[in-house]
């Protein structure tokens, strides 16, 4: 059983942190989403304060989160959750009312066809250095993260806050996650999905390019600019703002009648 945390009043909303992070890196957000959503916040296996999940794949992590996730939600996947809510979705898509990119993106590393993404050495790397060193590997993703932002000092500075608040994930679940960005390929699904789908994607984000925002329909993206991989963090009231739009206006009745 995973950890989850739940607050807040409204409609069910799930939030997926990224990877290496776990469930409180979304404390100071789940206060604003709180006044408009009933939250719940889920630690990834391996993360903060939930097992592992063996087998260590994605449809496995998607299983393990449906376990614990209300009935039927909107799901909220940032990063490495986008990839976990987005199988999820596919998997038990009575279960999710609409999905959020946030910052994530069904394809981590580039390809055949899809160029949105970063190349796959930046993972590898980070992979390799894992072996070596995992502090100073996770120090330097959390500053890959907020590199070029504004206000990168400050977002970085809660990172850091945030993620020493509970356990470092394991070595087996940062391996994963790691494995899970470099070979995941989820674009069949998403072409698939017939609840509505959106994104949040940071103009001066490193890891996930803003041009991803091109795959979604005219009016179910936003770019918001001066972010980086954090939004959330970065431009909270924003993105909390486009997520009460989208989740509560007429357009989502709209994509769910089609």
């Amino acid at each position: 059983m995973l950890h989850v945390e739940r607050g807040g009043d409204g409609p069910e909303l799930v939030l997926l942190h990224g990877w290496a992070m776990h469930g409180a890196v979304f404390s100071d957000w789940t206060r604003l989403l709180g006044e408009h959503f009933r939250v719940t916040v889920v630690d990834l296996p391996g993360h903060g304060h939930s097992r592992e999940a063996e087998p260590a794949e994605l449809e496995q992590w998607a299983e393990a989160v449906l376990e614990v996730a209300p009935e039927r939600a909107a799901w909220v996947g940032w990063s490495l959750g986008g990839l976990v809510a987005l199988a999820a979705a596919g998997a038990a898509p009575e279960r999710c009312r609409a999905l959020v990119l946030l910052a994530s993106t069904p394809r981590f590393v580039t390809g055949a066809g899809w160029q949105k993404a970063v190349d796959a050495q930046v993972f590898d790397q980070f992979a390799r250095q894992l072996d070596a060193d995992i502090e100073r590997t996770l120090s330097r993703f959390m500053a890959l993260q907020v590199r070029g932002a504004e206000d990168s000092g400050a977002v970085l500075r809660r990172l850091r806050v945030q993620l020493g608040s509970r356990r470092q994930a394991s070595p087996q679940a940062l391996q994963a996650g790691l494995d899970l960005l470099r070979q995941s390929d989820q674009r069949a699904v998403l072409q698939e999905l017939m609840m509505p789908v959106y994104g949040i994607f940071g103009e001066r984000d490193t890891l996930v390019p803003a041009l991803v925002a091109d795959t979604f329909a005219a009016g179910d993206s936003l770019i918001i600019n001066g972010a980086g991989h954090a939004p959330f963090l970065s431009h909270a009231r924003q993105c909390a703002g486009q997520l009460q739009q989208w989740l509560s206006s007429p357009s989502e009745q709209r994509h769910a009648a089609n």
